[in-house]
């Protein structure tokens, strides 16, 4: 049995936070204030020193993790997802010595590198290239290493031209470059990755991204954190997902971004079911059901839309995104092709697609209504987030970055010279 490369037991991190200070609209309000400030800033300096039950619910102070739990086997790829501020960035630094917990423990069996914050240490007066064995010492390498591998560092950044010019002359674009191409040739047994693969530009990411595709492959443990749920859906097996500091979900990464997915969905749902009038739209369901999709299925969507007054102009529209946002499928109608829709009421509409031979991955659907009153400004409206999981098949089997995987028909004949 694998053994246990990073195991976490019941994390927290407790932050202070500052306060507004108060302010008195009158003299005597003032006065007394600054007689009780020193004693309120020697109460405050005093609960500093240690989080007790007592001050740990205090308004001045935020849990960033409460009682985090799992276990990453060697070789394995997590990928850790959850909205801003669940507390992704805040395990990764706790894991990797950055910051203490408050309570709880983390056990660590193996060398470990951070791709945290890339391009940390970069001096402004130095070259490229000092700055690449500076920076690659304080992530953890040694000279020979960063000698074996600096053609390779310098090559994969694109800054070849300018490795001996000091770095304050580089855009931040090269300089981002110049960092992730150093911490990208760490061989530890352990990496944690934050948001590294939201650098430069579209070809520098694809890079990133092969390179880490690379890292998987090698056998290596990875703690991924990212917010492109397409990249993480290709690099990692297994998942964690966090809400609010704890741990909502782990298992397999096709369920935890689903759950994610609903998860988002809901809050959404919530938000919208505050409007009093206008355009419902609930009910969106995708056939045929079920958790895994064959691509050569064609897919029918149907939803309900309630309308509780009048538009001049009404548009629905069905979209299909993939992980990283891209509109896959953008259709609508308006209500000259569906006159129904300029008088209130409750529709039931009915939308199908042809197979889209799309590549095994997570997709989301959603409909959104444009409606348009005779005055006043233009409303929309959404329905409920719906994934659309893609299974693979004999046909597609490497990873790839294409998103449409037509099964397709190949012939070949020998020709005489």
């Amino acid at each position: 049995m694998t053994s246990p490369a990073v195991r976490a037991e019941g994390i927290s991190k407790l932050y202070r936070i500052g306060l507004r200070e108060q302010h008195h609209d009158t003299f005597t309000g003032a006065l007394l204030d600054l007689v009780r400030s020193p004693v309120e800033n020697f109460r405050r300096l005093r609960a500093m020193g240690a989080v007790t039950e007592h001050n740990a619910d205090d308004q001045d102070t935020i849990w960033a993790l409460r009682g985090v739990s799992f276990e990453v086997k060697e070789g394995e790829i997590l990928g850790v997802i959850g909205a801003n501020g669940a507390g992704k960035s805040t395990l990764l630094r706790i894991l990797s010595g950055i910051t203490e917990p408050t309570s709880g423990r983390a056990e660590i069996h193996g060398r470990i590198a951070s791709l945290l914050e890339v391009g940390t240490g970069f001096h402004p007066e130095l070259t490229g290239r000092e700055n690449v064995y500076l920076n690659g010492t304080i992530l953890g390498m040694t000279k020979a290493e960063v000698d074996k591998d600096f053609d390779e560092i310098v090559a994969f950044s694109g800054v070849e031209k300018f490795i001996e010019t000091p770095v304050k002359k580089y855009s931040s674009g090269m300089k981002v470059r110049l960092g992730f191409a150093v911490a990208a040739h760490l061989k530890p047994e352990i990496l944690l990755i934050d948001e590294v693969l939201a650098v430069g530009d579209l070809s520098f990411q694809q890079k990133c991204l092969g390179k880490m595709c690379e890292v998987a492959r090698a056998g290596r443990t990875v703690l991924f954190v990212s917010h492109n749920l397409g990249a993480v859906s290709r690099l990692c097996n297994r998942g964690l997902l966090l809400d609010d500091g704890k741990v909502a979900m782990q298992g397999s990464i096709s369920d935890v971004v689903a759950t994610y997915g609903r998860m988002v969905a809901a809050r959404d749902e919530e938000i919208s079911s505050n409007r009093t009038e206008g355009v419902t739209v609930s009910r969106l369901r995708v056939e045929p059901a079920g958790s895994l999709l064959d691509p050569s299925t064609p897919l029918t969507f149907s939803f309900r839309i309630d309308i509780q007054k009048s538009y001049w102009n009404l548009f629905v529209q069905l979209g299909i995104t993939t992980p990283e946002g891209l509109n896959l499928v953008l259709d609508s109608v308006n209500s000259e092709r569906l006159p129904e829709l300029r008088s209130p009421g409750r529709y039931e509409v009915e939308i199908t697609l042809p197979p889209l031979w799309l590549r095994p991955m997570i997709y989301s659907s959603r409909i959104k209504v444009i409606a348009h009153p005779e005055n006043g400004p233009t409303d929309r409206f959404y329905s409920e987030w719906v994934n659309i999981v893609v299974k693979g098949g004999d046909h597609v089997e490497s990873i790839s970055d294409r998103v449409l995987a037509p099964h397709t028909d190949w012939r070949i004949r020998a020709v005489a010279y």
